[in-house]
């Protein structure tokens, strides 16, 4: 199976550059190269099966996610299911009228900053000159770095 930068892996179909997640972050939205919601799903959460139907986006959706307090919320999805009906969170959390906190998710999330240094035409593959990265735990943000990728020092990651 191929992966993610992240770690996580889509079934080997990301051979095209994908449309990012969403998220809000200290009042701004940011591109996400990372989908939470895979993860859910890769360890057992309900998945209704979403539509296909762009190769820019494999996973058939879009999350929109914010940190409020150091807590990482899914707060929409955009996509459709394979039934042709709209995907929203009460596609997948049956009840749940406003957000999600992500208690499954456990990761780093990037968060692309600046120019774009090098476009790959595959996944979240493209490099920036830096990166946001924030350190998850069960869906809480624990630590903070930058990853500059437009020089030869950067922090390590």
């Amino acid at each position: 199976m191929l992966r993610n930068r992240d770690g996580s892996g889509n079934g080997g179909n990301d051979m095209t550059a994908q449309f990012a997640e969403r998220l809000r972050y200290h009042g701004h939205d940011v591109a996400m190269y990372t989908n939470p919601l895979s993860d859910y799903f890769a360890m057992g959460g309900f998945n209704p099966g979403f539509a296909r139907d762009c190769t820019a986006m494999w996973r058939g959706y879009v999350g929109s996610w914010e940190i409020v307090d150091d807590r990482l919320y899914l707060i929409g999805l955009d996509g459709t299911l394979k039934d042709g009906t709209e995907a929203s969170l009460a596609s997948i959390f049956a009840g749940v009228p406003d957000r999600v906190f992500a208690h499954w998710y456990s990761r780093t999330i990037r968060i692309p900053q600046g120019r774009q240094l090098e476009y790959v035409h595959m996944d979240y593959g493209s490099t920036f000159e830096r990166e946001l990265l924030l350190d998850i735990e069960r869906g809480v943000v624990v630590s903070t770095r930058v990853a500059d990728n437009d020089s030869a020092e950067s922090d390590g990651t």
